[in-house]
């Protein structure tokens, strides 16, 4: 073995193991051309790209790029209701892909189905896997993370793709590496982080990093050498990019309309026991107290913003009781719950996308990722403090080739400011991360890292 071989075998930075792309077709803009050119050369990687980008074309081809060069079966990944949409989106792009829930194989060589139904298929039959909203797999010991990583464990072709990997949550990284077989979360932390008294990063990580420092929710944090070197690891497997321009390439056509976010707090007819006067929550418990109290104001409110806007709405809650009121409230509003079945829910926000339903009434877990709704341009939200969920509940909106204003009426109250400013804290955070997490990964990908190249010759000492 030569030491140039030697030494590149110690890196421990993801390496291309696909393929020239076999499949490029011009449809695709330029920056999603070079991306799935480099997720089929790199074969296991991930995709986060902001909502509007094209994502789900970028995975139908590249799972077509895996399919044709194998010859065998790829599967995609979909939250609930979003199957139906990538399979729409596969018949206006010429791509041949068929929707499996029974567990029976179809005949092409692109199967489609939700998360909820991997459990019916057997890795075996797959030589790639696509997960779309990816940022299911965040949670380290949850249900589906699991089932999903061990279901492509042995696959040679893994492809991640989601609008909210977090530059903040390390955790998120480390899990989606898992997944695609390059470092184990544990693995990651050990070799990238410590804990803030100097032991390895060997327990469970204790939260999330808080904005730009080194820190590691207070308990982890970067080696003092390994921030770059993380950075770089990333860059390895990852693409992350806001806008076409952080590839290089033209933004025409990639504009966002005006975001107007409003809030409109309420106030409570009763108050705490106790107490005179509402005064702002302390801690979870006086904070779902409080919007207990608070119902029937909150939903009249977020009912009336409905009725007034007078166009197509969604309104996202929290709890079955908001649900049930603020559709009670609403002319026409058709509510979408957890407990209907499956195809119910399907067929309901079908109706909603093609503009049958004009007030949707739902909750963000069950229709707050991966729909294209641009034909909307008005919500109310009962906010929480997931970041995440309240992102993406907005961009179903206000994405790229949505042509309005996008008008986002935040229904609370005046307890809940807890609530509020943790909410404003993180879109902060998540946005100065996400900026330079782009920033870092548009730096590395000009200096890509080179093999080990030695700029002198070692000599033998003569006496040897």
């Amino acid at each position: 073995m030569s030491f140039d071989i030697f030494i590149g075998g110690k890196t421990q930075f993801a390496k291309e193991g696909g393929f020239e792309a076999l499949f490029v077709p011009d449809y695709l803009k330029d920056f999603q051309k070079s991306l799935v050119q480099w997720s089929v050369l790199n074969a296991r990687c991930g995709l986060f790209e902001d909502c509007g980008l094209g994502k789900t074309v970028q995975q139908l081809v590249w799972a077509q790029n895996v399919a044709m060069k194998t010859n065998g079966r790829v599967m995609i990944l979909t939250p609930l209701s979003i199957s139906e949409q990538t399979v729409e989106e596969a018949e206006k792009f010429g791509i041949e892909a068929e929707r499996a829930r029974d567990g029976v194989l179809p005949d092409c060589k692109i199967v489609i189905t939700n998360y909820e139904q991997l459990h019916k298929y057997d890795s075996k039959d797959f030589v790639g896997c696509v997960c779309d909203e990816s940022s299911i797999l965040k949670n380290v010991k949850g249900k589906i993370k699991m089932e999903v990583t061990a279901f492509m464990r042995k696959m040679s072709y893994r492809l991640l793709c989601t609008a909210t990997a977090s530059p903040n949550d390390y955790i998120e990284l480390g899990t989606s590496s898992e997944a695609l077989g390059h470092f184990g979360y544990m693995d990651m932390l050990k070799k990238f982080f410590k804990s803030d008294d100097g032991s390895m990063a060997i327990g469970g990580a204790g939260g999330k990093a808080r904005g730009g420092s080194r820190s590691f929710g207070g308990k982890m944090r970067f080696k003092g050498h390994s921030q770059e070197e993380f950075w770089r690891w990333v860059c390895s497997w990852a693409r992350a990019i806001r806008k076409p321009s952080d590839l290089g390439y033209d933004d025409t056509g990639y504009d966002l309309p005006e975001l107007r976010e409003n809030l409109h707090l309420v106030e409570s007819e009763t108050v705490a026991d106790g107490f005179l006067f509402a005064l702002p929550a302390v801690g979870l418990l006086e904070q779902r107290q409080a919007r207990t109290r608070t119902i029937k104001e909150r939903c009249e409110l977020a009912a009336k913003l409905v009725v007034d806007r007078g166009t197509t709405s969604v309104s996202w809650v929290s709890t079955n009781a908001e649900s049930r009121l603020v559709t009670e409230m609403i002319p026409g509003a058709v509510e979408l719950t957890g407990s209907e079945l499956d195809e119910v829910k399907e067929e309901k926000l079908k109706s909603f996308r093609r503009g049958e339903i004009k007030a949707l009434v739902t909750k963000p877990k069950l229709a707050g990722f991966g729909h294209n709704w641009q034909h909307c341009n008005h919500q109310t939200v009962f906010p929480s403090h997931s970041f995440e969920q309240y992102y993406q509940c907005v961009r179903r909106s206000w994405r790229f080739g949505q042509t309005s204003s996008v008008d986002i009426d935040v229904v609370s109250t005046q307890a809940d400011e807890a609530v509020l400013k943790n909410l404003q804290r993180k879109t902060k955070l998540s946005e100065e991360g996400f900026d330079r997490m782009v920033e870092l990964m548009a730096d590395f990908m000009k200096h890509e890292r080179n093999d080990y190249n030695p700029i002198k010759v070692a000599t033998r000492p003569s006496f040897i």
